[in-house]
Protein backbone atom coordinates (compact mmCIF):
# COMPACT_ATOMS: atom_id res chain seq x y z
CA UNK A 1 0.00 0.00 0.00
CA UNK A 2 1.83 3.24 -0.92
CA UNK A 3 1.45 5.21 2.51
CA UNK A 4 -0.52 8.95 1.93
CA UNK A 5 -0.99 11.45 4.67
CA UNK A 6 -3.73 13.72 4.37
CA UNK A 7 -5.73 16.84 7.00
CA UNK A 8 -9.16 18.46 7.64
CA UNK A 9 -8.88 21.63 10.20
CA UNK A 10 -12.47 22.15 11.36
CA UNK A 11 -14.23 24.71 13.54
CA UNK A 12 -16.45 23.35 16.61
CA UNK A 13 -19.71 23.35 14.90
CA UNK A 14 -22.04 20.09 13.79
CA UNK A 15 -22.58 22.03 10.50
CA UNK A 16 -18.95 20.94 9.27
CA UNK A 17 -19.97 17.58 9.43
CA UNK A 18 -20.65 17.22 5.74
CA UNK A 19 -16.88 18.25 5.19
CA UNK A 20 -15.90 15.15 6.98
CA UNK A 21 -18.38 12.79 4.91
CA UNK A 22 -16.73 14.70 1.61
CA UNK A 23 -13.55 13.36 3.36
CA UNK A 24 -13.96 10.09 4.08
CA UNK A 25 -16.07 9.52 0.87
CA UNK A 26 -12.83 10.72 -1.44
CA UNK A 27 -10.53 8.55 0.77
CA UNK A 28 -12.45 5.55 0.62
CA UNK A 29 -12.57 6.16 -3.06
CA UNK A 30 -9.07 6.25 -3.87
CA UNK A 31 -8.67 2.95 -1.53
CA UNK A 32 -11.92 1.25 -2.98
CA UNK A 33 -13.36 0.87 0.33
CA UNK A 34 -16.73 -0.41 -0.18
CA UNK A 35 -19.99 0.50 1.35
CA UNK A 36 -20.10 -1.29 3.99
CA UNK A 37 -16.84 -0.21 5.66
CA UNK A 38 -17.12 3.18 4.31
CA UNK A 39 -20.44 3.17 6.52
CA UNK A 40 -18.41 2.28 9.41
CA UNK A 41 -15.74 4.57 8.91
CA UNK A 42 -18.06 7.26 8.35
CA UNK A 43 -19.65 6.49 11.58
CA UNK A 44 -17.47 5.77 13.58
CA UNK A 45 -15.58 9.12 12.77
CA UNK A 46 -18.52 11.58 12.81
CA UNK A 47 -19.00 10.28 16.69
CA UNK A 48 -15.43 10.60 17.32
CA UNK A 49 -15.93 14.54 15.84
CA UNK A 50 -19.48 14.67 17.81
CA UNK A 51 -17.60 13.95 20.91
CA UNK A 52 -14.58 16.61 20.17
CA UNK A 53 -17.03 19.02 19.74
CA UNK A 54 -19.17 18.50 22.46
CA UNK A 55 -17.36 17.43 25.21
CA UNK A 56 -13.36 18.37 23.88
CA UNK A 57 -13.92 21.75 22.48
CA UNK A 58 -17.74 22.50 24.81
CA UNK A 59 -19.41 23.47 21.70
CA UNK A 60 -16.67 26.67 20.94
CA UNK A 61 -17.02 27.50 17.47
CA UNK A 62 -14.11 29.02 17.75
CA UNK A 63 -11.71 26.10 18.84
CA UNK A 64 -10.58 23.89 15.74
CA UNK A 65 -10.90 20.03 15.47
CA UNK A 66 -8.02 18.96 13.60
CA UNK A 67 -7.99 15.13 11.35
CA UNK A 68 -5.31 13.03 10.20
CA UNK A 69 -5.61 10.52 7.69
CA UNK A 70 -2.70 8.40 7.32
CA UNK A 71 -2.48 4.86 4.74
CA UNK A 72 -0.43 2.79 6.88
CA UNK A 73 0.95 -1.10 6.86
CA UNK A 74 -1.90 -2.07 9.00
CA UNK A 75 -4.72 0.10 7.43
CA UNK A 76 -6.22 3.27 7.24
CA UNK A 77 -5.90 5.32 10.65
CA UNK A 78 -8.02 8.15 11.56
CA UNK A 79 -6.79 10.87 14.05
CA UNK A 80 -9.20 13.33 15.53
CA UNK A 81 -7.70 16.04 17.62
CA UNK A 82 -9.63 19.03 20.04
CA UNK A 83 -8.45 21.52 21.97
CA UNK A 84 -10.08 20.33 24.53
CA UNK A 85 -8.48 19.41 28.21
CA UNK A 86 -8.98 15.85 27.58
CA UNK A 87 -10.60 12.68 29.33
CA UNK A 88 -10.06 10.18 31.81
CA UNK A 89 -11.27 7.44 29.06
CA UNK A 90 -10.21 4.28 31.51
CA UNK A 91 -13.17 5.55 33.07
CA UNK A 92 -16.01 5.45 30.76
CA UNK A 93 -19.36 4.08 31.90
CA UNK A 94 -20.35 1.19 30.13
CA UNK A 95 -23.31 2.22 27.65
CA UNK A 96 -24.95 -1.39 28.06
CA UNK A 97 -25.59 -0.51 31.42
CA UNK A 98 -29.62 0.19 31.98
CA UNK A 99 -28.80 2.20 34.91
CA UNK A 100 -26.22 4.52 32.99
CA UNK A 101 -28.38 4.22 30.07
CA UNK A 102 -31.74 5.82 31.70
CA UNK A 103 -29.53 8.68 33.69
CA UNK A 104 -27.57 9.42 30.54
CA UNK A 105 -28.72 9.78 26.48
CA UNK A 106 -24.80 10.35 25.80
CA UNK A 107 -22.46 7.89 26.23
CA UNK A 108 -22.58 5.40 23.38
CA UNK A 109 -20.54 7.39 20.83
CA UNK A 110 -17.30 5.66 22.19
CA UNK A 111 -18.98 2.62 21.94
CA UNK A 112 -19.61 2.47 18.52
CA UNK A 113 -16.35 4.01 17.91
CA UNK A 114 -14.73 0.69 19.39
CA UNK A 115 -17.31 -1.53 17.57
CA UNK A 116 -17.12 -0.41 13.97
CA UNK A 117 -13.08 0.31 14.10
CA UNK A 118 -10.81 -2.66 14.19
CA UNK A 119 -8.74 -0.42 16.60
CA UNK A 120 -9.57 2.97 19.00
CA UNK A 121 -6.77 4.56 20.77
CA UNK A 122 -6.84 7.44 22.83
CA UNK A 123 -3.84 9.63 22.88
CA UNK A 124 -2.21 12.64 24.19
CA UNK A 125 -4.22 12.14 27.78
CA UNK A 126 -7.75 12.09 25.91
CA UNK A 127 -7.47 15.28 23.77
CA UNK A 128 -7.01 13.33 20.51
CA UNK A 129 -8.42 9.48 19.45
CA UNK A 130 -7.36 7.10 16.50
CA UNK A 131 -9.46 5.34 14.88
CA UNK A 132 -7.71 2.24 12.85
CA UNK A 133 -9.33 0.28 10.12
CA UNK A 134 -7.43 -2.76 9.10
CA UNK A 135 -7.64 -2.90 4.94
CA UNK A 136 -7.03 -6.73 5.21
CA UNK A 137 -10.03 -7.44 7.03
CA UNK A 138 -12.63 -5.53 4.95
CA UNK A 139 -14.43 -8.42 3.76
CA UNK A 140 -18.84 -9.47 4.10
CA UNK A 141 -17.87 -11.53 7.41
CA UNK A 142 -16.52 -8.98 9.57
CA UNK A 143 -19.12 -6.31 8.39
CA UNK A 144 -21.86 -9.19 8.84
CA UNK A 145 -20.19 -9.40 12.06
CA UNK A 146 -20.16 -6.09 13.17
CA UNK A 147 -24.29 -5.77 12.28
CA UNK A 148 -24.82 -8.56 14.51
CA UNK A 149 -23.16 -7.16 17.37
CA UNK A 150 -24.79 -3.63 17.17
CA UNK A 151 -28.43 -5.93 16.36
CA UNK A 152 -27.50 -8.02 19.94
CA UNK A 153 -26.84 -4.47 22.26
CA UNK A 154 -30.37 -2.95 20.67
CA UNK A 155 -32.03 -6.37 21.23
CA UNK A 156 -30.82 -6.43 24.64
CA UNK A 157 -31.42 -3.14 25.36
CA UNK A 158 -34.75 -3.10 24.62
CA UNK A 159 -35.55 -6.86 26.85
CA UNK A 160 -33.86 -4.20 30.03
CA UNK A 161 -36.34 -1.21 28.86
CA UNK A 162 -38.92 -3.83 28.92
CA UNK A 163 -38.39 -5.73 32.26
CA UNK A 164 -39.32 -1.99 33.77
Amino acid sequence: MIEKKQFLSLKSTKENIHQVEKFVEDICDEFNINNTYFGNILVALTEALSNAIVHGNKNDVNKDINITFESKPIGLSFTIQDEGNGFDFNNIPDPTDLAVELKNEEGRGIFLMKVLADEVNFLDNGKSIELIFKISSINQELALDRIKQLQIFATEKNKKVEKL
